[in-house]
């Protein structure tokens, strides 16, 4: 019985990727403006093996005025992530909504880290409702196709 109790655990949680770029330096230290932030989300899960996925949030943050880039950092927190005994239907919920809402408070620290140390202001992630992105895409994705519609 106790074989198909729902299994989810934590196994690692990783900085996969890690980007800074301060294109214009020094010159851009002597900007007395402050930069417009431009701030891009991606998901993606990647089945390992049986019961094993791995989950990656990465952000993108972008800050510029016109057309002078005074930094760009990217970051791509990831967890490997064991999950068992779920139904195929609640399975992308959990790897689109929940894995994610594990991860983002990682990589909402290492965003402002290395925005830090690279010598500008932090930048603070607002929190994000990935369960809305979620069913944003699986809208966009019902309306491009009818017969793939995602509940």
């Amino acid at each position: 019985m106790s074989d198909q109790q729902p299994v989810f655990s934590i196994e690692k949680i990783y900085v996969r990727d890690l980007s800074v770029e301060v294109p214009n330096a020094p010159q851009i230290f002597l900007e007395r403006e402050a930069p417009a932030i431009a701030i891009e989300i991606q998901t993606v899960a990647t089945d390992l093996s049986e019961g094993l996925f791995d989950v990656a949030v990465t952000v993108t943050v972008t800050a510029k005025k016109e057309d002078t880039v005074f930094f760009l950092v990217e970051a791509a927190q990831a967890g490997i992530f064991q999950i068992k005994n779920i139904s195929a239907e609640d399975m992308e919920p959990v790897l689109s909504v929940g894995c994610p809402n594990i991860l983002f408070p990682y990589v909402r620290e290492t965003i402002s880290d290395a925005v830090n140390r690279a010598g500008f202001p932090p930048v603070l992630l607002a929190p994000v409702n990935f369960e809305a992105l979620y069913q944003q895409r699986a809208a966009e994705q019902a309306a491009g196709n009818g017969a793939n519609t995602l509940q």
